[in-house]
Parts: C-alpha cells; structure tokens; sequence
C-alpha cells in the first residue's frame, strides 16, 4: 500500500530552532530518508518553497482564479511530503512518527488511491 506523508510546520515554531539545531535535524532527517529509500519503502520525498512563492487556482463559473500565495490562511503550511510503501495504516504512522517534523507541526498520514483502478472503472 502507498502512503503520502504531507508535512505540515508552524514556521514560527521552526523559526525559534536555532540554525545549528534545524541543520542537526534536517541531516538526521535526510540520512533517515537515505535508509528508508535504500529498503524501498521510502518512494520519493520532496521539501516545498516556502507558502509565500505559491499560486492558488481556483474555477468558479466556468473562469479561472489565480491568486498569491496559499489556499487559505493557517498556523500550519504544507512544507514537503513523503511518498512511502507501508503494510498498512499503522506501519505508515509507525514510519512518520520516525520523521522529527511532527514535533514543529504535524504529519498527515493519507491512503494513495490506486489511480490505474480508476481508470479500469471508468474505461479511460
């Protein structure tokens, strides 16, 4: 089964890190993503740009909407994800409890539904 680990900061709870501390964190974090990669339960893992440099789309009537920034205004924002293999829902919280994110935020913990399924179903 596909898990996508979405990694969600409060900024101001990782900006209070000192430097030294967030570069011990980031490089334990990397090395984990190494091992679990190397044992292929770790499919890909990406660090997004701060919220700042994104752009929102949105169709209303039939017209596009784009606008600075995030969806909506939080405490938390979306800061990377890991795309991960698991046994099942609690071998994926067992692996994103071993990432130290959840710490400045939280780690949402979500089922990938098998795309090709749904195409099969719809005959696309």
């Amino acid at each position: 089964m596909k898990f996508l680990l979405l990694i969600y900061i409060d900024p101001e709870l990782l900006q209070s890190l000192p430097p030294q501390e967030y570069d011990a964190q980031m490089r334990r974090c990397l090395l984990h993503a190494d091992a679990l990669q190397a044992q292929g339960t770790l499919q890909m893992a990406q660090k997004l740009q701060p919220p700042a440099t994104a752009r929102t789309l949105r169709t209303r009537n039939g017209e596009p909407r784009i606008t600075d920034g995030p969806f909506a205004e939080t405490r938390e924002v979306l800061a990377g994800f890991n795309l991960i293999e698991a046994a099942d829902v609690d071998d994926a919280m067992r692996i994103a409890r071993q990432f130290p994110w959840a710490a400045y935020g939280s780690i949402e913990v979500r089922e990938v539904e098998d795309l090709q399924m749904e195409r099969m179903r719809l005959g696309a």
